[in-house]
């Protein structure tokens, strides 16, 4: 892709893929490759090229008019697009999918085979995992920190601002080691939730205000080190004297919340209605 600018990252890719890929083979590397490490590309060429062989059986047999290929269902797509060696199990509670899987991540995926589990506990697989909770909290304004502070989410046209706040947490020695407690908290949050909603372009982060410099130094540290797990790419700038740190993170598809949610056809999608004095 031309937009894979920077010429070392592209004479690596090309490198990586001309050792990896078999004789008279090509592949067209996209931008989601940019950074990538051999082993996910090398995944998603083994992936290809079990597709493309599955196509061409098919075509030899088929009689027009006749499908070669679709698209994968949302099962297959998530086990292609999320599942690696990151992924401890995959847990389905129906045994004709879990055949399914079985079959796909054979062909795709092999060393994923013995990580797939049926589920056959008596609540539902959604309540068993908390799977609701987990995607209310996904979606909700305000997130709890485990010491009693909190992180406010707001996402808007142009970024997306995240707000930390001490909350209920109020320490036990001085006011700056709850603050900083607080901020490194809140990094492991902040970069959970990003995943998670799938949070992209430009992200403002509002830190409490750090008075000494290499507390401020040491949250930068950890925010930097805890995005080196994030496969979207993302370039964070140093903290501001105000606590304040900008960053931005590769959009590669919609945020969860514009996916599973629509405007309020009353406010608009504001979420402020008129008070009753002004009604």
């Amino acid at each position: 892709s031309r937009r894979i600018e920077a010429e070392p990252e592209r004479d690596r890719l090309q490198r990586v893929l001309d050792e990896l890929r078999p004789p008279g083979v090509g592949f067209i590397v996209r931008t989601a490759a940019e950074g990538q490490e051999t082993l996910a590309l090398e995944t998603d060429m083994r992936f290809l090229l079990a597709l493309w062989n599955d196509l061409m059986k098919r075509k030899a047999s088929a009689q027009a008019p006749a499908v070669l290929y679709q698209d994968l269902d949302v099962v297959l797509r998530a086990l292609r697009d999320v599942c690696a060696d990151r992924i401890d199990r995959v847990v389905v509670d129906s045994e004709a999918e879990l055949h399914r899987i079985e079959a796909f991540v054979r062909q795709t995926i092999p060393g994923l085979t013995h990580r797939i589990q049926l589920y056959d506990g008596k609540d539902p697989i959604f309540d068993a995992y908390s799977v609701e909770g987990e995607l209310h909290r996904a979606l909700g304004r305000r997130i709890w920190l485990r010491s009693g502070g909190y992180i406010i989410i707001e996402e808007t046209e142009a970024l997306t601002s995240i707000d930390v706040n001490t909350g209920r947490f109020t320490g036990h020695r001085n006011l700056e080691e709850t603050i900083v407690k607080t901020n490194l908290e809140a990094v492991r949050e902040i970069v959970y939730q990003l995943r998670l909603r799938n949070i992209g372009g430009l992200i403002v982060i509002d830190f409490i205000d750090m008075e000494r410099e290499e507390n401020r130094e040491r949250v930068h540290r950890s925010l930097q080190e805890a995005l080196r797990s994030d496969r979207a790419k993302s370039n964070v700038l140093k903290i501001s004297e105000l606590g304040l740190v900008e960053m931005t993170r590769k959009r590669t598809q919609e945020s969860l919340r514009a996916r599973l949610t629509e405007p309020c056809f009353y406010c608009e999608g504001r979420g402020y209605l008129l008070s009753r004095q002004t009604v």
